[in-house]
């Protein structure tokens, strides 16, 4: 079947993360602002196109004095990096709705492959609009520091303010382009 082109709703999706937080819980967050497409044919994923993008600049951990650390050149540095994109590159298919999704991941002027795990959650049809919608699920695992994310403080009781190890997280609605 020929590629359809599918977009992330971002009404109805969500890039969040967590990261350990003084050793003994977990600091978690959004991206608010996003888009991205999918060229696929949802049935058959092995040659389909994934571009992503993140505006760095709408980082939500519901913390504001938090969330301008984070926006500023300690971390995401929004004012020369204000982007954080994602190009796949190879999807493998590891069961019928899994698949193992590798690209390259931009932040902060460094780009690194990751590969995040996948699953395609179906599709449907959106009774109000009519529209076809895809569903699909992911996750990763980034080391900050690997893109120059590197701030860090010590925390007196032994240990650090902020772990380098960051889980991320997707939930995302796709709508089929007419």
């Amino acid at each position: 079947m020929a590629k359809t082109v599918w977009s992330i709703d971002p009404v109805h999706s969500e890039i969040g993360f967590s990261v350990k937080h003084m050793m003994i819980s977990k600091a978690k967050g959004t991206f608010d602002t996003f888009e991205g497409t999918l060229k696929a044919d949802v049935d058959d994923l092995d040659n389909a196109e994934i571009e992503a993008s993140i505006d760095a600049a709408s980082i939500n951990t519901n913390d504001e004095n938090r969330d301008g650390h984070l926006k500023s050149g300690d971390f995401f540095d929004v004012e020369n990096y204000p982007t954080i994109t994602f190009v796949g590159k190879d999807i493998q298919k590891k069961r019928e709705d899994r698949f193992d999704v590798t690209g390259d991941l931009t932040m902060v002027g460094t780009t690194k492959e990751v590969t995040l795990d996948v699953t395609f959650e179906g599709q449907s049809k959106d009774p109000i609009s009519g529209n076809m919608v895809a569903g699909f699920s992911g996750e990763t695992t980034i080391n900050r520091k690997e893109f120059g994310l590197t701030w860090n403080a010590a925390v007196e009781t032994g240990g650090v303010l902020v772990g380098e190890v960051v889980k991320v997280n997707l939930e995302l609605e796709l709508h089929k382009q007419e």
